[in-house]
């Protein structure tokens, strides 16, 4: 009797008590990036137009792997 009495307490609040560590968790995660989305968004005028670019990598040469050789179709 026992065993069924916390077995059944068991399925009663596994999922509200899931839930709540659940919104402990990621909902105030969530929250963050909402904020900081808005932030962003807020910093550039509506139709502003941005390009960003990353330096690239100069290894000297433009071309990887061996040695080029050009290709000529034979009939």
């Amino acid at each position: 009797m026992k065993y069924i009495l916390i077995i059944t307490l068991i399925i009663m609040f596994v999922p509200p008590i899931r839930r709540f560590v659940f919104q402990l968790l990621v909902g105030r995660q969530l929250v963050k990036e909402q904020k900081r989305q808005a932030e962003a968004y807020r910093k550039h005028r509506e139709g502003e137009v941005r390009v960003e670019t990353h330096p690239t990598k100069s290894t000297g040469s433009p071309q990887r792997g061996g040695e080029y050789i050009d290709y000529e179709e034979l009939k």
